[in-house]
């Protein structure tokens, strides 16, 4: 299979990488080169300057603010937003509801959110996962019970990301019981401002408050508010998690983070020059390099093939279990590169947050997290020992 860019192709990769030169911010540039989480409001104004030219949800439809890209135009602008360190659209919104709005989602429910999804004038989070769930999302307890003209929702969600920031949740929730675990779920979207929402925050090993958990406690969520049908929520929940496995072997951040830590290789001392003239190191690199070469090319050929996709169901595992590998890899290079300057905690905020170390200890345990979220390393090799070896 040719994976060479078409003369197009070429074209709209330079075309991002001007946008981004001209668009955006460099003070949000240099905090996500150094390492650092973009901030909500980093995302928010940089999804807006997207959102100007289609470019916040470039697969959705023009008529919702989309740009009906191909999915190899999605995949370089995914790639350039990584290596240029620009914030990536919420996937929350983008991604993962969206998708499934346009699948499942009635007239009114795509005419209000789609566009608010887009602009990021609505901030949404996930509840899936539940305390004693663990990665079987349909053990899930949470109940909705219909009262007229609403459910009342009472249960528990945790490990949710930006929850605290959230203006919304999309959420699975139990609204009967059947034989089939899978069936008699439902997916609804709730207003985080709704009385009875409470959320509780999670500090993560990086030091950071990323996650929480959050609470319903009779809150009264609008049947309108339900996506697809009642007890059906099992094949939104299918959609949306076929959908986030775009973009999972995070090429584009692979390649920048090896470059930032052959950056700072010229930057430590070691003897009458640097680490970057270690040649044990070098190779280190080379070999970091050649894998991220093999997976690009591998996830292109995957992503535009669609005879490899249908042959090879679960090889979506493939491109999520070596990403994972490699962020890991090169985060930890990172840290020990640092030394033991990485380990100080330098506040994003604070004073010396543009030192060049700022943020590598906190990135090493939050990437430590990659081989959880989205699908487990343990389930991504369950699905390839039944898919790929049969």
């Amino acid at each position: 299979m040719n994976i060479r860019p078409t003369p197009e192709q070429a074209a709209f990769r330079e075309e991002v990488r001007a946008f981004i030169r001209e668009r955006l911010p460099a003070e949000i540039r240099e905090r996500l080169h150094r390492g650092h989480a973009p901030r909500k409001q980093d995302t928010v104004a940089w999804q807006r300057m997207l959102h100007e030219r289609g470019w916040a949800a470039p697969h959705w439809p023009r008529e919702f603010g989309g740009a009906g890209l191909g999915i190899a135009e999605r995949l370089i602008l995914l790639e350039e937003l990584q290596r240029g360190c620009a914030p990536v659209p919420l996937a929350f919104n983008v991604t993962m509801l969206g998708t499934v709005l346009l699948r499942y989602g009635t007239q009114a429910q795509k005419e209000f959110f789609l566009p608010r999804l887009a602009s990021l004038d609505l901030w949404f989070c996930q509840g899936f996962s539940e305390p004693g769930a663990g990665s079987d999302l349909a053990s899930l307890k949470t109940r909705a019970v219909r009262d007229g003209d609403h459910y009342i929702v009472d249960g528990q969600k945790i490990w949710t990301t930006m929850a605290h920031e959230a203006d919304w949740i999309f959420a699975l929730v139990r609204t009967e019981q059947a034989a089939r675990k899978q069936d008699g779920i439902s997916f609804l979207l709730i207003d985080m401002k709704s009385p009875g929402v409470t959320v509780r925050p999670i500090i993560s090993i990086d030091g950071q408050h990323h996650l929480n958990e959050v609470f319903f406690d009779g809150v009264r969520v609008p049947v309108a508010n339900l996506v697809g049908e009642e007890g059906r929520g099992w094949d939104c929940a299918k959609y949306l998690l076929a959908s986030e496995r775009t973009g999972i072997a995070s090429i584009g951040l692979c390649w920048e983070r090896l470059a930032y830590a052959q950056e700072l290789a010229a930057l430590v001392r070691q003897g009458a020059g640097t680490l970057a003239q270690d040649a044990k190191l070098g190779a280190e690199m080379v070999m970091l390099g050649a894998e991220i070469r093999a997976l690009e090319v591998t996830n292109w050929r995957f992503l535009l093939d669609a005879e490899i996709a249908r042959r090879n169901p679960g090889f979506a595992s493939v491109l999520k279990l070596k990403g994972t590998e490699l962020l890991q890899s090169l985060s930890s290079l990172i840290a020990r590169l640092a030394g033991p300057d990485g380990l100080e905690r330098r506040d994003a905020e604070g004073p010396d947050a543009r030192h060049p170390l700022a943020a590598s200890a906190a990135r090493y345990f939050f990437y430590r997290a990659t081989s959880i979220y989205g699908g487990s390393s343990e389930v991504q090799r369950d699905i390839l020992s039944k898919t790929l070896l049969g």
